[in-house]
């Protein structure tokens, strides 16, 4: 009688939920298979050159340069999502991505135009980071103000596990398709996923329409309406108190880094090691698996120890683990190396990309909210994330060994934990008296 008096999710939350984490899956998609593509693919079909080094290096700047305009994109989407509602935002960012993500598996290569491919493929790359970097803001606005007093991270991390489904499809789709004949793989097949994105954004938009705002937005909609609330810019005020506006940027470093150097760049690792690259796909595929179910788990115990401790043990762990992470890489040992994905990114890094999101929208009121989060993720993934594969491979083609780029994590790790324990964070009503979130 009391599952029918206060079912654990009402039709609108489950609404919210699935239309929420389509489009973290299809920003995961389209950025989990830009990196394995950049890793194992584009430096033959666009910066093919004498020196493979230089055209990985090439490859990875093009997969950096897609962070560029991510904070610009959360700066505009978030105005029109704290402005005008959650889910316009939604509907225009999905269908920019699933066009900017399609685009790229129509550039021939530049043996085919010359040097117009990369300038073609960099062009949508940006793109690409635009309509992404509205997204996530949007997306854990809408899901974490519709979630019930005490479940605000366990709605947050379905999120994630939206990521985790774009982690199977995508390293699934190229794993299949690089176990085809080379010719057929590096001509077309590795084009078929980013065609595929496109079928993605027509289901999110089918989904995303059916989306209502929440009562919180409402009711500050109605409040600026009757002139009881005066109307100013979200950007600046996420700024008028800028304390959790910067420390939200330094407390997204860690988990940005944390999947482009174990997924992204780890791959690119085995494969010069003459691991094969569908090796690095299926154990990207066994991670996604993984962080479905353990990205809602992290959710739920957040919920119930704090958001701040599950995420500062995520940043101290994925510090410890990323050297044995890159031994287990360096075995050359398939089951090894999918143990060492597991270890170095499932434990810590989904840790901290479960919360994170739930964190950054309690940080930060209404009317700011969706710019608030936005800023936070969007400046912490490209200055952390986006830069992250490009310097792990000049850190250890300088040094010849993984330890600069164990310094470089940990170092990021650090600061992200020290951010994280001197934010200013609101917590659920439910939990307020027994964690003691707000400092």
């Amino acid at each position: 009688m009391s599952n029918t008096k206060n079912p654990l999710y009402t039709r609108a939350q489950k609404r919210t939920i699935a239309g929420g984490s389509i489009g973290t899956l299809m920003e995961y998609f389209d950025y989990y298979l830009y990196g394995l593509a950049a890793a194992a693919v584009f430096p033959t079909v666009f910066f093919a050159g004498d020196d493979p080094f230089i055209a990985q290096l090439e490859s990875f700047a093009s997969f950096a340069v897609g962070f560029l305009l991510r904070p610009l994109g959360g700066i505009v989407f978030g105005y029109i999502g704290d402005r005008f509602g959650r889910k316009l935002t939604l509907l225009i960012t999905v269908i920019g991505m699933g066009i900017a993500t399609a685009a790229i598996g129509l550039i021939p290569p530049t043996a085919s135009i010359g040097l117009l491919a990369p300038v073609l493929l960099v062009a949508c790359r940006m793109l690409q980071g635009l309509f992404v970097g509205g997204e996530m803001g949007g997306a854990a606005t809408m899901v974490v103000e519709h979630a019930p007093i005490g479940r605000r991270g366990l709605f947050g991390a379905f999120l994630i596990s939206g990521a985790g489904i774009a982690n199977v499809l995508s390293a699934g789709m190229m794993a299949g398709l690089g176990l085809t004949p080379d010719s057929f793989f590096m001509t077309w097949g590795w084009r078929l996923p980013f065609l595929f994105s496109f079928v993605l954004a027509i289901a999110a938009v089918l989904l995303r329409r059916h989306l209502e705002e929440s009562d919180e937005f409402k009711t500050h909609s109605q409040a600026v309406s009757l002139n009881q609330v005066k109307r100013t810019s979200p950007l600046v005020e996420a700024f008028r108190h800028p304390k959790n506006t910067i420390l939200g940027i330094v407390i997204g470093l860690p988990q940005s880094i944390a999947g482009y150097i174990i997924l992204t760049y780890g791959l690119a690792h085995m494969v010069t090691s003459g691991v094969p690259a569908y090796v690095g796909f299926i154990g990207t595929m066994i991670v996604g698996v993984l962080q479905i179910v353990v990205a809602p788990a992290y959710g739920a115990l957040s919920d119930k120890i704090g958001r701040r401790t599950v995420y500062i043990a995520g940043c101290l762990g994925f510090a410890i683990l990323i050297w044995p992470t890159f031994m287990l890489y360096d075995t050359g040992d398939q089951w090894l190396i999918w143990l060492g994905m597991i270890i170095g990114f499932v434990i810590p890094g989904v840790a901290m990309q479960g919360i994170l999101s739930t964190m950054l929208t309690e940080m930060f009121d209404v009317e700011q909210r969706t710019t608030g989060v936005n800023i936070g993720y969007q400046f912490s993934n490209t200055l952390g994330g986006g830069l992250a594969p490009l310097i792990a491979t000049a850190l250890v083609g300088w040094a010849g060994a993984v330890w600069p780029l164990v310094v470089y994590a940990a170092v990021i790790c650090v600061a992200g934990a020290i951010a994280t324990a001197t934010a200013s964070i609101r917590p659920d009503t439910a939990t307020a008296g027994r964690l003691h979130e707000i400092r």
